[in-house]
């Protein structure tokens, strides 16, 4: 049997082959043999995106934007959803009222808090009796494990510490389902004293705790000490069910999470997209096909796992954050080939370049167009435009030749596909032919000191040898552009009217000319259908760069809408 055909009966992800190479050739042979010798085990999936998570710089998120992400993270297949710290801020408190009233599977979201002050009972703490209003069944309370931060932080002796912990979870144990403890700092309070960390898991332990969460708050660790750490842990508590939180502060937050569940923990905390404090949690997005994809464990459907680029895309555009092209599996970029002989390659076999079918986790495949680029690129590219166009043809050397000339002079493609499909078919004589500029100006006054800038443009468009003169003002020159030309063209092609520019990107390519700079323009438009395209432009006038581009955007929005008048 070949390794392809043995990873498909194991439930591993690969691409399509077109032979059935032998097991050396493909993947290294211990991955499988570990895929083999591991038994589904489940993972018990904890999202704290929506609490820990929003502590991420330039991230916020409303209480109904939270629980659009509850509901999102839940469909998904995440087993417990953190909302929120209901004793620190009003927003939270709103989403726990929303949770109540709104259908979600209240016994899959937990609240999140600290253990009573020092000085209190549970019974008087504001903190503790929050929690208990949330009224949802799971409850997360974090502790100190460190014993630097007891004395120093909290101000208190060793002892008193671990009655906190003890106190608060036996009381909330009356109030929820499940209490989970959060061991703060625990794997640089155990280097330091291993002694106390354990005491303050035994003492969450016999108050009830459901699982003993053991932190790596200040994300320093590396995975051969987490691995270390958690199995001294295990033999140490014995049937105590473990958990794993990290964060990302040395770029391991996902491989201290992975190391952790080999180590044996069963409940692993995370955020979409790594969004956290400083530089960030340990990221779901990567640690879920790692777990299931790569080690084994059963974390979610295969059917939900396809959904984990929508997911992350989605929970980007509710904070408002532009997604991370490079992020591993759900990235634009994470099965994008750009190099010819890649490209060659992967169109052969995709396990030449790619880890896993990128179908998996809900991404594509995508060949770029650059300078870098070689004739299987263009056929490629070629084929997802609907057009024949042969590796050996005269025409695939032509547009080659001509891709390279243009990225010479600083245009781009990779974000802008609609410009290289209109480039490709102007090349074989494939385009049809919209509209004909005749002329454009545009005025940007500005006529008092206090006053804003006046912008104006005029054009003047033939569609059939009809010419239509128009002008139109705008907020700025570019935007006044933009609403010329569309008035202009409104009358011959309605459907124009459904267009909108959703983004628009200037990049100085060449700063030590000063103002004399090439200026390429990366335009993002969209339609009724929330269809998006990508256009360029490059000249050393901004304006002209950004007629490029608009003229771009707008042939193609006729290309996929309407026929070319005839």
């Amino acid at each position: 049997m070949g390794l392809r055909r043995l990873f498909e009966t194991q439930g591993l992800g690969v691409g399509p082959s077109k032979a059935d190479k032998s097991l050396a050739l493909e993947v290294p042979i211990g991955l499988i043999a570990y895929r083999m010798s591991t038994s589904a085990k489940k993972i018990f999936l904890y999202d704290t995106t929506l609490r820990d998570g929003t502590q991420g710089e330039e991230i916020n998120f409303t209480a109904n934007d939270k629980l659009l992400i509850a509901q999102k993270l839940m469909d998904f297949g995440i087993d417990c959803v953190e909302g929120g710290w209901p004793g620190s801020n009003p927003r939270d408190i709103e989403f726990f009222e929303l949770v109540s009233q709104s259908g979600l599977p209240v016994e899959r979201v937990s609240a999140f808090g600290s253990t009573r002050r020092a000085r209190a009972t549970c019974e008087t703490d504001e903190s503790i009796q929050a929690l208990v209003r949330a009224h949802v069944p799971n409850l997360m309370v974090v502790g100190k494990s460190w014993d630097l931060h007891v004395r120093n932080a909290l101000g208190i002796s060793l002892e008193e510490n671990l009655e906190l912990i003890f106190d608060t979870l036996r009381y909330l144990k009356t109030h929820a389902d499940r209490v989970f403890f959060d061991a703060e700092h625990f794997f640089d309070g155990y280097i330091a004293d291993p002694s106390y960390a354990l005491k303050t898991l035994e003492a969450a332990k016999s108050a009830g705790a459901h699982c003993l969460v053991l932190c790596e708050t200040n994300g320093g660790r590396l995975p051969n000490e987490v691995e270390r750490i958690v199995k001294e842990v295990q033999a140490a508590m014995g049937d105590a069910e473990l958990g794993i939180h990290c964060h990302n502060d040395s770029e391991t937050g996902v491989a201290n999470s992975l190391a952790a569940v080999l180590a044996g923990v069963s409940h692993v905390q995370g955020t979409i997209n790594g969004y956290g404090e400083r530089c960030g949690n340990a990221n779901l997005c990567s640690i879920i096909p790692n777990l299931q994809l790569k080690l084994g464990f059963h974390c979610v459907e295969a059917e939900q796992l396809k959904q984990l680029q929508n997911l992350s895309g989605f929970v980007a555009e509710l904070g408002n954050i532009p997604p991370n092209n490079r992020q591993p599996y759900v990235g634009r970029s994470a099965f994008a080939h750009k190099g010819g002989i890649h490209v060659s390659a992967v169109l052969k076999d995709s396990l030449t370049y790619e880890h896993i079918a990128p179908e998996l986790v809900g991404n594509r495949q995508r060949v770029l167009v650059s300078d870098l680029s070689g004739r299987s690129n263009l056929t490629y590219k070629a084929s997802e435009f609907g057009l024949n166009l042969e590796a050996k043809d005269e025409r695939t050397m032509r547009v080659l030749e001509r891709l390279k000339v243009l990225e010479n002079q600083g245009f781009q493609y990779e974000g802008a596909e609609a410009s290289f499909e209109i480039l490709m078919r102007k090349a074989m004589g494939q385009m049809p032919v919209f509209f004909e500029l005749l002329s454009y100006s545009v005025l940007d006054a500005k006529r008092m000191h206090n006053e804003k800038p006046v912008s104006e443009a005029t054009v003047m468009l033939a569609v059939e040898g009809e010419v239509e003169h128009t002008a139109a003002t705008g907020n700025g020159p570019v935007n006044a552009l933009d609403n010329a030309l569309r008035k202009a063209l409104l009358r011959f092609f309605p459907v124009l009217g459904e267009m909108q520019l959703v983004d628009y990107k200037v990049r100085i390519l060449s700063s030590k000319d000063g103002t004399q700079s090439l200026t390429r323009v990366l335009i993002c438009s969209r339609n009724k259908k929330a269809q998006t395209w990508g256009t360029v432009g490059v000249a050393t006038n901004i304006i002209d760069a950004s007629y490029q581009a608009l003229v771009d955007a707008i042939e193609y929005m006729l290309l996929k809408e309407q026929p070319a008048k005839t």
